[in-house]
């Protein structure tokens, strides 16, 4: 165990590469929980007798809790040691994922996914502690670097599910998951340091100084709202891509629903470029290019519904616009108070997993009613709106 304290205005040198690819193995690991069940969606709907509409609550409701966790949990990493923080949640993800594998009916396979969903905060415990071990002008790389890990984790959980559920079922893909989780611990257990808590406010008071941090910073206002709008429409994807190529005209298992992950992990990589851009040439213009580029993706989808090959080069477009704009609000949100980041951090993520908890939401509504390209629509309106957000004036919105 490392008993090093880190407080956020110590002086620090780079990070060694050893911390950053736990950090980074640590985000994306635990952000996987989140994700696992929606290439399975088909397999869990025949299995557990639910419509397709019924079965669409199970990533709903893992959002949901993600943005309950963060908004009610996370603040407490500028309150509390954040190393203890992420340990309890370790815990409490690899017993939740647990009770998710011995599910025996989608009520329980719903509660379970909300604690999932909670537990699965310890991702946004993560990525702060990164910011702050790492020195001022390395941090928009850091987060970078730790964001690929998480994003890696994001997408590849897609494929890695996909293919165990087709060839050995749901629940050992649960058990997995969990035994990951286990190891993870131990890991952060021993290679964390401890944090020293950078504010003294009382549970309550530190709840509503969030409602402060949002009232006096236009700045996060603007990201916040910008990054909901795209999570609405990358969720609203991710979400329905299964159920709707298990249907007509494709007709195709989990496992390939899950491979379409390698094609978002490709623009997934490219978070330490967008981290570089943002310290060079401003985080910004990352956040415009960024929306721009998720926008275009999704309209060529709408415009050329049922080719899956523009359903896989879009995917990798999004997801590099995606996660560039992201790691682009979190330089700029992670520079507004350096003592209050755990909370700016959750200000940032509720809005975010909101924006994915009303995309799982609405696309399975939408796929039901109006098909694929519903969808896509609805995911071009939602990016096309986060650009206006990005290119209207700071100071109309301050």
């Amino acid at each position: 165990m490392n008993s090093v304290s880190m407080t956020h205005d110590q002086p620090r040198r780079a990070l060694p590469h050893s911390l950053v690819l736990l950090l980074a193995t640590g985000t994306g690991l635990s952000a996987a929980s989140l994700y696992y069940s929606q290439p399975m969606l088909g397999v869990l709907a025949g299995e557990l007798h639910a419509t397709p509409e019924a079965i669409g609550l199970v990533p709903t409701l893992t959002q949901f809790g993600y943005a309950l966790g963060i908004l009610l949990l996370a603040p407490l990493g500028d309150r509390l040691d954040r190393r203890r923080i992420i340990l309890v949640k370790a815990v409490a993800l690899c017993a939740a994922l647990l009770l998710g594998a011995a599910a025996p009916s989608l009520g329980f396979l719903l509660l379970s996914s909300l604690v999932v969903g909670l537990a699965a905060t310890l991702a946004q415990d993560l990525v702060p502690a990164a910011a702050t071990l790492a020195p001022e002008a390395q941090r928009g790389k850091t987060v970078g670097t730790v964001m690929t890990g998480l994003l890696l984790g994001v997408l590849l959980s897609r494929v890695v599910s996909g293919f165990v559920a087709e060839q050995f079922g749901w629940r050992t893909m649960f058990v997995a998951a969990a035994a990951s989780i286990a190891l993870l611990g131990v890991a952060l257990w021993r290679g964390l340091p401890r944090f020293v808590p950078t504010s003294q406010l009382p549970y309550g008071a530190l709840l509503r100084s969030l409602g402060t941090l949002w009232l006096r910073y236009g700045t996060l206002r603007r990201a916040a709202v910008a990054q909901a709008l795209l999570s609405l429409g990358f969720s609203a994807f991710w979400s329905t891509l299964a159920v709707m190529l298990h249907g007509a005209p494709f007709h195709l298992g989990s496992a390939a629903a899950g491979a379409f992950g390698l094609a978002g992990a490709a623009g997934a990589l490219a978070a330490p470029l967008a981290g570089r851009l943002a310290d060079r040439k401003g985080p910004e213009l990352v956040t415009r290019l960024g929306a721009g580029l998720v926008t275009v993706s999704f309209l060529a989808m709408a415009l050329g519904p049922g080719q899956l090959w523009l359903i896989v080069a879009s995917a990798v477009l999004f997801d590099l616009g995606m996660q560039a704009t992201l790691v682009a609000h979190q330089t700029i949100v992670y520079g507004i108070e350096p003592a209050a980041r755990s909370r700016l951090n959750a200000v940032l993520f509720t809005a975010m997993f909101i924006g994915m908890a009303s995309g799982a939401a609405l696309g399975s509504l939408v796929l039901a009613r109006a098909g694929w390209q519903g969808v896509c629509l609805l995911a071009t309106l939602t990016a096309a709106a986060a650009l206006v957000v990005r290119l209207w004036p700071a100071r109309r919105v301050a």
